[in-house]
């Protein structure tokens, strides 16, 4: 689960995307979340420069199609790959089938990310983290679809 979804500040701003839902409180209780924040697993600081994926997504990145661009200009792609690499790394060691990571992130987003022209447009796509997740099984929910990756576990566990 992205580490900021948790309560850790670990956003480029130095912010968080904490959540109060009892799934998550009762997965934590159980001991059956691992947190993650792809960026700074690679590396990159507290706060940091936004960052977006131009002219593409993350599947686009992982194919060196695209690169991942801080808004002051610097290329910062071989970070993302990095912390997607980790997060695999995490799943594969723990045997991790689901994730749940924050919307909206040129790491994490599942469904959307920005464009890429730092004005908050949306376009449909996933980060890079969610394209190398799913990539290799993993499936991969956002904050807001909690109920569903509920669902998707509990039926993997029957």
């Amino acid at each position: 689960m992205s580490a900021c979804l948790l309560g850790k500040r670990v956003r480029y701003d130095g912010g968080s995307l904490s959540m109060d839902d009892q799934l998550i409180a009762q997965w934590r209780n159980e001991g059956r979340i691992v947190s993650v924040c792809p960026e700074v697993e690679s590396g990159m600081s507290i706060p940091r420069e936004p960052a977006e994926i131009v002219e593409g997504n993350g599947v686009d990145v992982l194919a060196g199609e695209a690169d991942v661009v801080e808004k002051g200009g610097g290329v910062v792609t071989e970070d993302f790959v990095s912390g997607a690499t980790i997060a695999l790394e995490l799943c594969q060691r723990f045997d991790i089938e689901i994730a749940i990571l924050a919307e909206g992130s040129p790491s994490c987003g599942s469904t959307f990310i920005y464009d890429g022209s730092f004005s908050g447009n949306r376009i449909a796509g996933m980060g890079v983290t969610s394209a190398l997740l799913r990539r290799h099984g993993v499936q991969v929910f956002s904050q807001h679809q909690i109920e569903e990756a509920g669902r998707t576990i509990d039926a993997l566990n029957e």
